[in-house]
């Protein structure tokens, strides 16, 4: 197959253009920057304007659209535009490109984000009956602002009609990778340092889903034609925050970790310049779609793909790692 991913030098990006590399198919990340980070093919663009990287669109099986400014990084209000506008604005360009094609793409698949749910506890969100996010009782600014800027995000690229594309929405959660820098390292830096217990009162939902099973999603979405629209990609069985790193310090080999409180977390926050909302919002997201469908999840549960993770962590990075 002939794969383009814009906006594909992030972990998500490099997971998915390893993957296909690995697997014999035609690569090419369209990157604002000289980033190469494996054997893939890298062609530059602006992610606003359409240039020669349309021509790399011509005959693509399938476009998966990763573009948009990292949310790790506090929401002052320059950084809400540039969060914002790199979503939109990508998207708008890519639906362009798209359109002028002479021979379009199969399939365009579209990133959004688990988090254009609602924080809730009671019941979980799948893509029929999910309630989406932004009106809730003592909802943050900062929550808030992350639904706008899903919403807009998918809005955009609904707008776009294309005749002989299709087109999906990736309402992706975590995806939980070992490499580093990515969210599990992350986390699992937390357990090894002895901080690795609770988030606030550690009732909150954790959505996540596997690298494994978020690349064979995205295979099974290139090769289902009968699907469109948005897709929740995330494992069947979230779990509350304290469950979720109880069961990672276990994977790990440690019994106990520190709990943060809101308030600790909220001062950590600041110093490291980022945001409490991945901690502290509740993602009861589930994937309706693709488990009624038939797609079945070779990490189902959070212990498996943490024994997973864990192990090969310490593979990469030495079996005596602490």
């Amino acid at each position: 197959m002939k794969i383009v991913i814009p906006g594909g030098t992030g972990q998500v990006g490099t997971v998915l253009a390893r993957a296909f590399s690995r697997g014999g198919h035609e690569v090419t990340v369209l990157s604002r920057g000289a980033v190469k980070k494996g054997p893939w093919r890298v062609f530059p663009w602006d992610a606003t304007s359409l240039g020669d990287w349309t021509s790399e669109f011509e005959g693509a099986d399938a476009v998966i659209n990763l573009a948009g400014r990292s949310v790790n990084c506090r929401y002052t209000p320059f950084n809400r535009d540039v969060i914002k506008n790199s979503r939109v604005n990508s998207a708008k360009v890519v639906g362009a490109a798209i359109a002028q094609c002479k021979r379009p793409p199969k399939v365009w698949l579209q990133a959004s984000t688990a988090t254009i749910y609602a924080h809730r506890f009671d019941a979980p969100n799948d893509e029929a009956t999910g309630i989406l996010g932004g009106s809730e009782p003592h909802a943050s600014d900062t929550w808030r602002f992350s639904i706008d800027v899903a919403i807009a995000w998918e809005r955009e690229a609904n707008a776009i009609n294309l005749e002989h594309t299709r087109k999906v929405l990736l309402r992706s959660a975590i995806t939980m990778n070992p490499d580093h820098g990515s969210a599990f390292d992350m986390l699992l830096r937390l357990v090894r340092m002895g901080l690795g217990g609770r988030s606030g009162n550690g009732r909150q939902y954790v959505s996540w889903i596997h690298e494994a099973d978020f690349i064979r999603a995205i295979y099974w979405l290139i090769e289902n034609d009968s699907i469109q629209g948005a897709v929740n990609l995330a494992s069947p069985n979230p779990v509350p925050n304290e469950e979720f790193m109880r069961t990672l310090r276990e994977s790990w080999g440690i019994g106990v970790g520190l709990p943060s409180p809101d308030w600790l977390l909220e001062i950590g926050a600041v110093f490291i310049r980022t945001e409490t909302e991945l901690l502290l919002k509740s993602r009861r997201v589930v994937p309706g779609i693709l488990t009624k469908q038939g797609f079945a999840f070779e990490f189902p549960t959070w212990r498996e793909a943490a024994r997973d993770l864990c192990d090969r962590w310490r593979e990469s990075n030495g079996s005596n790692s602490k």
